[in-house]
């Protein structure tokens, strides 16, 4: 048990000191992006998740559910650089990266010199970004984790904070190239647009036809996002709620000790360790915006779809069987057991 002025006492004391700017500044985020954006709650917490963890965020929809807009929105919310990639199938990786063009200096000598391209900013909107071929997808693999990129043999630092911000089109829809399986894995969280209701596409139009655009004040600037960042890290979690994670990844691994049968049948791979990683830290940031200086089962819970639906992939028997990953997940909530003394040995 932890002592008076034990530094696992100090590191609570401090987080819940300041937990209360992170949810002012968490909210003033939220406000102006929903000047903007009708309806969405989670896909905008989502995108809110990421941000405050420092993660990359990947939102699917049909076209024009607003998922540009939400991204747009959250840029000019933010005091940071912004960029916008249109990504269609005759975009090279060097398009996006940059390129080693040939410049002529005062004396008039030759030299090679790297080009940076869009990529080097803070936050990148990829959209649709499953219309460019695997190549190009690819080309945002090493900006993705180590927020480098390499060109030339020389590696290049992305400014910081840097996040990558994608939208796709569902797979069923035409022209579009599957993501990679390591770059979707590279996405903290993916989160599926669904249409607007009756009520939200009402406002829709009220906001849209009548002539008015709404005006999106900057809130929140780096050296903020970089403050909570860290103080999201800093948010305690019990082992046995840390443990509940690590079960919920190792269900979906196929005939392993804790895969359900449902796993076992009709999933070929499993969610890797970037998942646990997802399901801590959305868990931590959670706790966070509801003024908790500790992470709960039910955290972990909460995030676990948006974690975790990208990272598994479905056996041909499953696809055939017409499952989806959402279901996989839920099948896992459902069954794996919350405390780690249920579980069988």
């Amino acid at each position: 048990m932890a002592i008076a002025g034990s530094p696992i006492q100090e590191a609570v004391a401090y987080v819940r000191a300041a937990a209360e700017q992170f949810r002012r500044d968490y909210t003033k985020v939220r406000e102006q992006i929903q000047r903007a954006v009708v309806g969405h709650t989670p896909i905008v917490d989502g995108v809110l998740t990421c941000l405050f963890t420092g993660g990359n965020a990947l939102l699917e929809g049909v076209p024009g559910l607003g998922k540009t807009l939400l991204v747009r929105s959250l840029a000019q919310a933010l005091a940071l650089d912004f960029r916008r990639i249109q990504f269609t199938p005759d975009l090279m990786p060097a398009d996006i990266t940059g390129t080693m063009i040939v410049r002529e200096d005062a004396q008039h000598g030759r030299r090679f010199v790297f080009e940076k391209g869009p990529l080097f900013t803070q936050i990148l909107l990829a959209d649709e970004i499953n219309r460019a071929t695997p190549k190009t997808q690819s080309a945002l693999l090493e900006a993705m984790q180590e927020r480098s990129v390499t060109v030339g043999g020389t590696t290049y630092t992305l400014p910081s904070p840097s996040f990558v911000m994608a939208t796709q089109n569902p797979i069923e829809q035409e022209g579009v190239y599957p993501l990679p399986e390591a770059q979707l894995d590279r996405f903290l969280l993916k989160l599926n647009v669904g249409y607007s209701n009756r009520e939200e596409l009402s406002e829709i139009l009220k906001r849209t036809t009548q002539g008015t655009t709404p005006e999106i004040e900057k809130v929140l600037d780096a050296d903020a996002i970089k403050k909570h960042q860290a103080l999201v890290h800093r948010v305690a979690i019990a082992d046995h709620v840390q443990d509940y994670a690590v079960r919920l990844v190792l269900s979906t691994h196929p005939g392993g000790q804790f895969a359900t049968p449902q796993v076992t049948r009709f999933v070929r791979v499993g969610a890797s360790p970037r998942a646990a990683q997802a399901l801590v830290l959305g868990g931590k940031c959670r706790a966070l915006v509801e003024g908790r200086a500790a992470v709960s089962v039910d955290d972990i819970r909460e995030i676990a779809l948006s974690a975790l639906r990208h990272r598994v992939i479905l056996s041909f028997e499953g696809e055939a069987e017409g499952l989806t990953t959402d279901a996989i997940i839920e099948n896992a909530l459902a069954t794996v057991p919350v405390q780690p003394s249920d579980v069988r040995a």
